[in-house]
């Protein structure tokens, strides 16, 4: 059967490998939590629903034009797959599913939780790949990472809402999901990283609803939160973080998360948001 190359072809990877031995191989990579889920999100979260194309089967983030893309970070990125790669080869794994779960492995190292994990994805080739065709998937801004590649008409709060959309998230996962995502210390600026890095908790959903601190602007998608008592800069922010407490909607789901007796909530709710997304194009 003749592959057409506009179907974005996959050959089938391996599903019969030691999961467990090559989680442990990944651990003790030297990588670093945010390094294996900032690159798995990186994989996973070109998927758009609309049509179907993108997503982490195929690992088509070592191609090109994805691995050059400025939010991939390609000099890290380029670091991570050379890793991911000799390691997944060792057990027979495809690098797509070791990308995956190698964000598994990340989101396991902050939680202390089992993440579910689904083998199978394939690694699309150069000949199976139009280059040209993906670069209409490039992320011109990524909320989820804090990254805006230039200033917009639109606003950096409503792209991320169309990059939720794309990725068919509800309002409660993508809320979910940015809280978790700066927790691990996801942040292309550094904005939005108020809490310990690599610790999955609601403890961003606490920083974010803090009334002791007033935010003034620094710039257009740039803030500075000073203490009101002492008037000392305490944390930095992007609109994208700032919005979960400025929106009706989403500031009440963002009062659920910090509450404090819903930690094991939101760690849980994050695990299922973070799994639909790794798992968005496994049809």
């Amino acid at each position: 059967e003749e592959d057409m190359i506009w179907q974005d072809p996959v050959t089938p990877g391996n599903k019969d490998y030691d999961i467990e031995s090559l989680k442990t191989e990944i651990k003790s990579c030297g990588l670093t939590i945010q390094e294996l889920v900032e690159t798995a999100w990186a994989s996973a979260s070109t998927f758009r629903g609309t049509d179907m194309r993108g997503g982490a089967n195929g690992a088509r983030i070592r191609l090109s034009p994805q691995n050059e893309w400025d939010v991939n970070k390609p000099d890290q990125l380029s670091n991570v797959l050379k890793k991911l790669e000799v390691i997944g080869s060792k057990f027979g794994a495809s690098l797509a599913d070791t990308i995956v779960l190698a964000g598994v492995v990340g989101v396991e190292m902050s939680c202390d939780l089992k993440v579910p994990f689904q083998p199978g994805r394939g690694d699309a080739t150069e000949d199976q790949t139009d280059s040209e065709s993906f670069d209409v998937l490039e992320p011109l801004a990524c909320g989820f990472r804090n990254y805006l590649k230039t200033e917009f008409t639109v606003s950096p709060e409503e792209m991320m809402l169309d990059r939720a959309h794309l990725l068919n998230l509800t309002a409660a996962e993508m809320t979910v999901l940015v809280g978790g995502l700066r927790t691990i210390g996801i942040s292309a600026t550094g904005e939005g990283i108020w809490t310990k890095v690599g610790k999955l908790s609601n403890e961003w959903f606490k920083k974010l609803l803090d009334m002791d601190v007033k935010w003034e602007t620094t710039g257009s998608n740039s803030y500075e939160g000073k203490s009101r008592s002492t008037g000392k800069v305490v944390r930095t922010a992007s609109r994208t973080d700032l919005v979960f407490g400025s929106n009706s909607e989403l500031r009440a789901i963002a009062e659920v998360y910090a509450q404090n007796d819903n930690n094991d909530k939101f760690v849980s709710d994050f695990i299922s948001a973070w799994t639909k997304v790794m798992d968005a194009d496994m049809f």
